[in-house]
Parts: C-alpha cells; structure tokens; sequence
C-alpha cells in the first residue's frame, strides 16, 4: 500500500455519518472508496472479501461491534474507529487504530486523521502491520491512551504510580501527569500485570514497584507509601495480600 491509491471501506450503520465520510474522502485524490457496510456482519465479509487498505469502522454497529469486527477479520487494514462515545479509546489504540473519531467530526478534525495516514504509509514509517494483531492476544497491557486537549497521549503502563477511580473514570497517576480515562478500575486491573499492580481497594489499584514502605494504619490494614510521596491505604483483604507477599 501506498499513499497514491488508498482503497477504503465504510462500515457505519448511521446515514449521516456515511454521507459525511464520503464527503469528506472525496476531496482527497489519493483515497477511493471501494465499499461500504450498515452491520458488523457485512462489514466483516466486505473486509475479508475486498482487503481494503483503510477501514472506517463504527464502534457501536448491529449483529457485531466495530471492536469485534477488528478482532475476527482476517484482513489487516489501517483502522479508524468512528463513535459518539471516547470510553472505548484505549481498546481501540491498542487494536492498532490509526485515530478515534468522536462524532460529530469536522473536516479540520478528519484532516489530523488522513496527515496520520499518510505518517503511517510513508516510506520512511517502521511497517506495523503486526501490532494490531499483537494486540489481540492475551496478555498484560503495556500502554494506555488518554485524552489530552485535542489529542490522545500514550501512557506507558510502567510509569504509572496507582490508579483511582473517579465516578466512571479512572483517574491516572503516572511519570507523565495525571489523567482520566473512561474504564472501569476492574476492566484496568484484569489486563494490567498482576505481578506488578494490585488492586488495594475497591477505588484503588497501585503498582508495586512505585512502594516506597509499608506502615501499619491499623490493626488490620497497611498504608503505602508510593514514590511520589502519595499514601494509599489497603483494604484488610489486600492488606493480608501484601503481607503474604512480603514474605
């Protein structure tokens, strides 16, 4: 593939946003849209069949989910994922997405995607072709994304210190600052290393190798003490863990 003929398919079950991606890839010479798909279903036979080059692909979509499609397909096309909701960002960045487009999006936005594209296409771009698979399989999380003015910053896992929950978010407190993403504590802790991070409350999860010292808090629960200064304080039962631990 080449940025000179990028063949592209469409898979949204909204009419308006169709109309919009077709739109806006008809001002651009080197995309050319080869198909398009109102289900997941369809989606995923148009992809296996067509083996486009750029796949829009809605994350909310009926029979099977865009996140789904990606998974099950056997072809391996750039992906853009297009939703009104940003709670699915971190998947979508670690099945190997270029973007994440939040609907409605403007041409301004939908033009950072293509200059994206083209990045990734250059000659002088390492060939990834391999990290969306990659990502399919089980295994720890080594980054996460988060929203950060108008963009997206990565976020490597081992820099982050503990991990609080925030209503629906989860608020990260890492080397890089600290930021919200929208995931639950118990989806973070199920694919983070359970070597290294712990869930110590049911509104905390640190990681271990950012423990300075443990004190007593009480009579049954342990304080953490964390590199930056910051103090958390374990549950009983993860209390009890630590203390296995440290044996």
């Amino acid at each position: 593939m080449n940025a000179a003929s990028v063949r592209a398919l469409i898979v949204e079950d909204e009419a308006p946003a169709r109309q919009n991606l077709h739109e806006y890839l008809a001002e651009v010479p080197w995309v050319s849209v080869v198909g398009e798909a109102r289900d997941g279903l369809e989606g995923l036979r148009l992809l296996d069949s067509l083996e486009p080059d750029l796949a829009f692909l809605d994350v909310r979509l009926p029979e099977l989910s865009g996140i789904e499609v990606a998974r099950q397909m056997r072809a391996t096309p750039e992906i853009v994922f297009t939703t009104a909701y940003d709670r699915f960002a971190i998947t979508a960045f670690e099945l190997g997405a270029i973007d994440y487009l939040v609907k409605p999006f403007g041409r301004e936005r939908f033009a950072t995607t293509l200059a994206r594209l083209r990045a990734r296409l250059s000659p002088a771009a390492v060939p990834d072709r391999e990290r969306a698979q990659a990502a399919l399989e089980p295994g720890p999380l080594v980054r996460l994304f988060a929203r950060h003015g108008d963009g997206i910053v990565p976020i490597a896992v081992s820099s982050i210190l503990r991990i609080q929950a925030q209503g629906d978010y989860a608020e990260i407190h890492a080397s890089e600052g600290v930021f919200l993403i929208h995931v639950s504590l118990s989806d973070l802790v199920a694919r983070l290393d359970s070597d290294s991070f712990l869930q110590v409350h049911r509104s905390h999860i640190v990681n271990l190798t950012a423990v300075v010292r443990l004190k007593p808090y009480d009579e049954r629960r342990l304080a953490i003490v964390l590199r930056d200064g910051s103090v958390v304080v374990a549950s009983r039962a993860a209390s009890e863990r630590l203390r296995r631990r440290a044996r």
